[in-house]
């Protein structure tokens, strides 16, 4: 089972291609010091290590850790520790820290960022680039709930879209036993991993790295923690550019019908850039979808076969991005002609499968964080009376995510905390909000809602007519410039500037 909200492996996996650069693990010394001054921290940078997933980076990065309480309710408790990375400014003129958040939850941005860097050349020359696992992610607690022999074992005998009691049955109880697993890796962790805790553990983070402000750059998810961020704490925002922006007024189901309608726009605009109707389009990718819940297509990797659930992640996949659409032709010529292949290699790319079968942990974080953040729990009943909507949205994803809404956090072992993140920030300084029309993950309405949550002349929006996750970064020179000019020089454009 797969939500189709996270950024941060995917943004990896693109950057790796272009920058050749690999992820980072956190140093063995990089202890956090108690200086007593209100719980600030001093860190202990030291050269980062090579994880289980990728070697260590270049010398110009720097690996850390800084402990935070398990539970803020208790801030003299327990603690945990938070991996963090860094580089440092290249030039002269120093504005501070620029923190990271690249989505998911549960994307590692110790991992990604060296990546991405590639990309903030401008940002670089002026500010330390950072980034941190939250906690519950990679090296920050992360948690594993299955092995792989049992992810993979799910993937090809659990229907993503049940079509038979049974089918319900085996649904409902493998989502169960997901969060079961959950729990026992989490431990008492698994009521301490929301949006709300890690929106103050970057408050902490800020204090450790000695800025007055909190300048941020939030991804997808990572725009929903910096509007938590400024509601928490709206006198400590300095420049945040929120970017691929979550909804703030969705709910469960709600964010699932935004999904549904973004991704689905994606795809018609895929369908046209090849000629087709995307009516027409959209009735033959779902005709073979229905095929493939039927029968299953022969694959050539190691007897494994692509089911339903699988390709349509594999469909997912080269929509966060207008240069994948080529993949995706062949992909599903391919599959029209029989063989799966090539929609189960986007699929193992989305599911952070590798070679040996080892499967990332970035969806196991992602789903234990949002099913503490979401309070929301539709019934299988409730459910199924909203399938026939979901469908009418989409005859592609509508029934896909139309069911993920009772199975994601179905019989979960932890209560959830709200309905819809609370954003709010009457008092802070002007935050950009980064919409792209044609995001399929994140669709442009959230900016717009966004903005006008945080409040009138603290939203400002900032519009590319562009395609795929995401903006900064994705080939326009109006928006990489606008966010830019925020950035370093405090630039704020006029709210609903268009970038085309």
């Amino acid at each position: 089972m797969t939500r189709f909200t996270r950024w941060a492996a995917l943004t990896a996996a693109a950057a790796l291609l272009t920058a050749g650069c690999s992820g980072a693990g956190p140093s063995d010394d990089g202890a956090k010091k108690d200086d007593g001054n209100g719980g600030k921290a001093a860190l202990d940078w030291g050269r980062c290590k090579a994880t289980s997933d990728a070697p260590a980076p270049g010398d110009e990065w720097q690996c850390a850790t800084l402990q935070v309480p398990l539970d803020w309710s208790k801030p003299d408790g327990e603690t945990i520790g938070l991996a963090l990375i860094r580089t440092k400014a290249t030039g002269g003129d120093r504005l501070g820290s620029l923190l990271f958040n690249f989505g998911g939850p549960g994307g590692s941005g110790v991992s990604t960022l060296p990546a991405y860097a590639a990309l903030t050349d401008d940002l670089r020359e002026r500010y330390d680039l950072v980034s941190w696992d939250p906690r519950g992610v990679a090296a920050s607690g992360g948690v594993r709930c299955r092995d792989d022999k049992a992810i993979q074992a799910a993937e090809s005998s659990v229907d993503g879209t049940p079509d038979t009691p049974a089918e319900e049955r085996a649904f409902l109880a493998d989502a169960a036993d997901f969060g079961e697993g959950c729990q026992k890796a989490a431990e008492k962790l698994m009521a301490h991993v929301s949006t709300t805790d890690t929106a103050r553990d970057m408050d902490r983070i800020r204090l450790a790295l000695g800025d007055d402000r909190m300048h941020y750059f939030g991804i997808s998810y990572g725009t929903e923690l910096g509007g938590v961020y400024a509601h928490l704490f709206p006198e400590k925002v300095g420049r945040m550019t929120l970017d691929a922006v979550v909804d703030p007024t969705a709910d469960t189901i709600g964010h699932a019908k935004n999904q549904t309608r973004g991704f689905q726009t994606a795809l018609d605009n895929y369908l046209k850039s090849t000629g087709k109707d995307p009516e027409q389009g959209s009735r033959e990718i779902a005709d073979l979808l229905d095929r493939i819940d039927a029968e299953p297509l022969p694959t050539s990797s190691s007897g494994r076969e692509l089911t339903q659930s699988l390709a349509l992640t594999g469909i997912v996949l080269p929509l966060y991005s207008k240069s994948s659409w080529p993949a995706l032709t062949s992909a599903l010529e391919a599959a029209q002609d029989g063989d799966g292949t090539a929609l189960l290699a986007l699929a193992d790319g989305y599911n952070e499968r590798d070679a040996s079968g080892h499967y990332g942990t970035t969806t196991h974080s992602q789903r234990v964080i949002s099913c503490l953040d979401d309070k929301q729990r539709p019934t299988l009943e409730e459910t199924k009376k909203l399938l026939p909507e979901f469908e009418k949205i989409s005859p592609v994803f509508g029934s896909f995510l139309g069911w993920d809404t009772a199975g994601w956090c179905h019989d979960w072992p932890v209560p959830g905390q709200f309905d819809t993140p609370e954003v709010s920030a009457p008092d802070a300084a002007p935050i950009l909000v980064v919409g792209n029309t044609g995001d399929p993950a994140t669709p442009y309405e959230g900016a717009r809602r966004m903005a006008d949550e945080l409040g009138e002349d603290v939203g400002v929006v900032l519009t590319w007519k562009g395609e795929g996750h995401g903006a900064y970064g994705s080939g326009s020179d109006c928006v990489d410039s606008t966010v830019n000019a925020y950035l370093l020089d405090g630039t704020v454009p006029e709210d609903g500037k268009v970038c085309s």
